[in-house]
C-alpha cells in the first residue's frame, strides 16, 4: 500500500480508509513500528486534505461514506489499541519490578494486586 500523500481518499492511487485501518491493525499486531509511523503520517495527511478549507464537498462525502463502511473495522482497531496499551502497562510494571523501582504500599501488599488503582483493565 502506498503512503497517502495529499490525494483524495479513494482517488486513483489513494488508499481507501478501510484498507488503512486494516493495515494499521496488522502493523500493530506485528509491532511494525516503521509501518505504524508511515500510517500515522498518512492519517495526518488525510486530515489535512479533508480540512474544510482544503477538501471539496464530493471528497468529504466520499470519506464520510468510507467511514460508515469502515466503522466495524475501526471499532476492532480501537479494541486492539486498548489491549496493546494494557499490555504495555503490564510490561512496564514488570520491568519496574525487575529493576526494583516499583514499591507497593502496605495496603497493596496485604490486599493483592486488585487494590492497585490503574491495573490496566480499562
Amino acid at each position: 500500500m502506498e503512503l497517502f500523500r495529499e490525494q483524495p481518499v479513494g482517488a486513483e492511487g489513494g488508499p481507501e480508509l478501510k484498507a488503512l485501518i486494516a493495515e494499521a491493525s496488522q502493523a500493530l499486531a506485528r509491532l511494525d513500528m516503521g509501518r505504524l509511523e508511515e500510517l500515522a503520517l498518512s492519517c495526518q495527511a488525510l486530515s489535512r486534505t479533508m480540512a474544510p478549507e482544503n477538501a471539496d464537498l464530493d471528497a468529504r462525502r466520499q470519506l464520510a461514506q468510507q467511514a460508515r463502511e469502515a466503522a466495524a473495522d475501526m471499532a476492532v482497531f480501537a479494541r486492539v489499541l486498548d489491549a496493546t496499551r494494557a499490555n504495555l502497562h503490564v510490561m512496564n510494571r514488570l520491568r519496574e519490578l525487575r529493576l526494583g523501582r516499583l514499591e507497593y504500599s502496605e495496603r497493596q501488599a496485604r490486599g493483592g494486586m486488585e487494590a492497585e488503582a490503574g491495573h490496566g483493565d480499562h
